[in-house]
């Protein structure tokens, strides 16, 4: 029997701005994925997310997976993840939280998803190491890997190190392609529940983005966002995303000039449609313009030709051409973090 329950609530990561420095510290990539307690006694495996929901049910490719594994019990900590050619899809991967468990398993025979196991909790004798600190737990983990998990397996080791060096070779190879970076302490034991031990560093990019159409705010006839475009290499403007934080003082006038450029179609492209499990808006009522402005905004992550979230209104660009604002800029740095995977 397991020393640990199925309740047993994940380590967490606080947010900060930089990465920390110092002996006391590991590095791991920030997987853009399912956080994720795998859970096996003998036949039976349990998947729980980080807020203590069952996942099981969504992704019976990664239970069969921990089957697979030839220790008969344990307890894992990792991100499911749903790789897509080289890429991860983020898309793919929401589409498992479906209804219809038809759905789900075809879904999962067609886009299998890959486990990246990041921390062992309770080994193959059915020892719990969530009371010895990291510095015990990951050489644990290695060994489990090596040991437990048969080459084609898909589950995966996420590399990890301390040296700052193989960081920056991360962030500089991948991009935004790479979520971010999570920083442990080595020293300090498994800090279920809470954000002691580790924090999370997110990337941060800027793109310079055409202006294709607005949105009024809910309340009152002034711009709530402005939507997003980036040309491809046949000229077409293609709908991205969108930016929100506008400052207030400065949407009447903005306002103003918008409505000055309303012009269709707006987007030559994808256009923006109806509700998206992208957006937080809630109509779909919006105004096309002219390809006149051009705004820098930041964003965190772009994949499936979408900023993943909502951008940051960074500033103003009259002195770029919209031509020059091409899908090209944001292609180019998000190549797939998968290298980083060991291949086993």
């Amino acid at each position: 029997m397991l020393l640990i329950r199925t309740t047993f609530a994940p380590m967490e990561a606080e947010s900060v701005g930089e990465i920390p420095r110092g002996d006391e510290w590991e590095y791991e990539p920030k997987w853009d994925g399912f956080r994720c307690l795998a859970f096996r006694d003998g036949t039976r495996v349990e998947l729980m997310s980080k807020a203590g929901k069952p996942l099981a049910r969504y992704f019976p490719d990664v239970v069969a997976s921990m089957l697979e594994l030839t220790a008969p019990r344990f307890v894992l900590d990792g991100e499911i993840v749903v790789p897509l050619g080289t890429s991860l899809s983020f898309d793919d991967l929401l589409m498992r939280i479906h209804p219809a468990q038809s759905r789900v398993e075809k879904l999962a025979r067609e886009t299998p998803a890959i486990f990246i196991a990041f921390d062992l909790l309770v080994d193959a004798a059915g020892t719990s190491l969530v009371d010895r600190p990291l510095e015990v737990r990951r050489p644990a983990l290695e060994a489990f890997a090596r040991e437990h998990v048969p080459p084609g397996a898909r589950v995966r080791l996420s590399p990890a190190t301390s040296d700052l060096r193989d960081v920056e070779k991360w962030l500089r190879s991948l991009g935004s392609g790479l979520d971010g970076i999570i920083a442990k302490r080595v020293d300090l034991p498994y800090e279920s529940g809470n954000r002691r031990g580790m924090v999370k560093i997110k990337q941060t990019r800027t793109a310079d983005c055409v202006v294709g159409g607005f949105r009024y705010g809910s309340k009152e006839k002034v711009v709530g966002s402005l939507l997003l475009g980036l040309y491809d290499d046949d000229g077409l403007l293609h709908h991205v995303g969108f930016t929100s934080n506008i400052p207030r003082g400065e949407k009447p006038a903005l306002t103003k000039r918008l409505e000055a450029l309303i012009e269709p179609p707006g987007f030559t492209g994808r256009a923006p449609g109806g509700p998206s499990r992208w957006s937080t808006e809630r109509s779909g009522e919006w105004n096309p313009l002219a390809p006149k402005l051009v705004v820098e905004v930041a964003y965190d992550h772009f994949s499936g030709g979408r900023f993943r979230h909502g951008t940051s209104f960074h500033r103003w660009r009259p002195d770029k051409a919209p031509r020059q604002c091409k899908l090209k800029q944001v292609e180019r740095e998000s190549r797939s973090p998968l290298a980083l995977l060991e291949g086993r």
